[in-house]
């Protein structure tokens, strides 16, 4: 049942450090092409994509991520829903000009722009490149917005810093199918379920071998301490969002 492609997808994992060596122009590109041969809602390529290389620009994505580390790597892309290319196509029409600012466009701008940033991903990995998807990005997206002059209905997605990998880290024990993968109805939690208890075990027994950052976690625990955190980091979305001409209707 192996093929390069499963292969390439089942040994996946983030890269933060990288090496000096940068991405090729030619690299790039292709990059950019397999994210672009990917299915796009209705065809309408609701996504665009911004190669960030200006050093201050990418300082400041250190600053608001809190990963200075993406300033290293080989190559940094902005992934953006974007509804204004689409807006300049349409004859101005009421009713068109509305259903770009309604919640189902920029949802399909958001969908879109997430298989396009996979698709780069499991490229890069084909190409022996190494990568980490950084919602982070969002941790200020007024800043972003201003940073990168984005227009109305345009808004930040998340970065993609990819790069020639300089570690091969341990790959993280993904949960058994049962917890996550059902038939034909959705399928709750059971009290004491012992199938998460034993991936709890998986988890501690991965934190503790880890060659770097040991800790004391499960995968409870870790749920727990994610959801968490201060939601004021992140409380501008909504006004940003309303602010990019979006969730009108």
């Amino acid at each position: 049942m192996m093929n390069p492609t499963l292969t390439t997808l089942l040994n996946h994992r983030s890269i933060r450090h990288f090496t000096d060596e940068k991405l090729t122009a030619e690299e790039v590109t292709t990059l950019v092409d397999a994210a672009q041969h990917t299915p796009t809602s209705t065809f309408s390529q609701q996504y665009s994509i911004i190669s960030v290389t200006d050093p201050q620009k990418l300082a400041t994505l250190g600053n608001i991520t809190g990963h200075h580390w993406l300033e290293d790597a080989g190559h940094f892309f902005l992934f953006l829903a974007d509804q204004y290319r689409n807006s300049q196509l349409i004859t101005a029409t009421p009713r068109a000009i509305a259903n770009l600012h309604s919640t189902d466009k920029f949802l399909a701008g958001i969908f879109d722009a997430s298989i396009a940033v996979e698709a780069m991903v499991v490229a890069g990995e084909s190409l022996g490149l190494g990568s980490t998807i950084m919602g982070s990005v969002l941790n200020d997206a007024p800043q972003l917005i201003d940073l990168f002059h984005l227009p109305e209905l345009t808004f930040p997605v998340f970065g993609l810093a990819v790069g020639h990998p300089a570690e091969e880290p341990e790959q993280k024990p993904r949960m058994p199918q049962s917890l996550m993968h059902f038939t034909n109805d959705y399928q709750p939690l059971v009290a004491d379920d012992p199938t998460l208890a034993a991936y709890n075990q998986v988890i501690t027994d991965y934190y503790q071998s880890r060659g770097k950052q040991q800790r004391e976690e499960t995968f409870s625990h870790h749920i727990a301490t994610e959801l968490a955190r201060d939601p004021q980091q992140r409380a501008k979305l909504n006004q940003a969002l309303e602010y990019q001409g979006f969730l009108q209707k």
